[in-house]
């Protein structure tokens, strides 16, 4: 899409440090965050949502970079969310995933 900010992320039109980056995925820290840790994990190819994905292995390495992404911020003993909006709750038409914490009893960095 061609004014979808993912998009132009993914084209390199917008610039932003990675956390993940390859031919597929993209992960990055939200401009508004609501917790210490908070990450967009992107598919670069444009989805507009979970419903539309008809690439199951693009669905499964989303998530496995999302697994990554606990580990790297040691957030797995803490609490985190994992969230996927749709369905026009999301601010921008384009699957992502927000990984989000440490949540809980147990989340002091």
């Amino acid at each position: 899409m061609e004014n979808c900010i993912f998009c132009k992320i993914a084209r390199g039109e917008v610039s932003k440090d990675f956390l993940y980056n390859d031919d597929e995925i993209m992960a990055f820290k939200d401009i508004n965050p609501v917790k210490p840790v908070h990450v967009l994990i992107v598919p670069k190819r444009h989805i507009p949502e979970l419903i539309a994905v008809d690439d199951v292995l693009l669905l499964a390495k989303l998530l496995q970079v999302t697994q990554q992404l606990i580990s790297k911020f040691e957030i797995s003993d803490k609490g985190y969310r994992v969230i996927i909006n749709g369905g026009g709750a999301q601010e921008i038409d384009h699957l992502h995933i927000h990984l989000m914490g440490p949540m809980g009893s147990r989340a002091a960095l």
